[in-house]
């Protein structure tokens, strides 16, 4: 007879750490770094979100692509009406991988 151990204990999921930094964002409206910390947690059930100053900390399982957190974060922005102004970029420095919430560039043309 084999007796199988059943641990009561979770099994632990490997995650990854990704970086967002909101700078930009945070300028224009700190409460738009709140809606999307909800908005983010509420599409994403399985990642951990902690704030930093105007860095936003993803713990999310090693599984998930981070493809699909930029897709979600264009998403944010695209129904909060701010996809013109602002675009996530990725970025790695120092062991940090993640990306940032860039402000477009406007370039206007003035006609005589």
């Amino acid at each position: 007879m084999s007796t199988k151990k059943e641990s009561s204990e979770p099994e632990e999921i490997e995650l990854r750490k990704i970086y967002l930094k909101v700078n930009d964002l945070s300028y224009k409206d700190d409460s738009l770094v709140v809606d999307l910390i909800r908005f983010l947690q509420e599409k994403l059930a399985s990642i951990q979100i902690e704030r930093n100053g105007n860095e936003l900390e993803i713990s999310a399982p090693l599984s998930m692509p981070k493809k699909t957190i930029k897709l979600r974060i264009r998403k944010f922005l695209y129904k909060n009406n701010l996809k013109e102004n602002f675009r996530p970029i990725s970025y790695k420095k120092d062991e940090k991988d993640g990306y940032e919430i860039h402000e477009k560039k406007q370039v206007e043309f003035t006609y005589y």
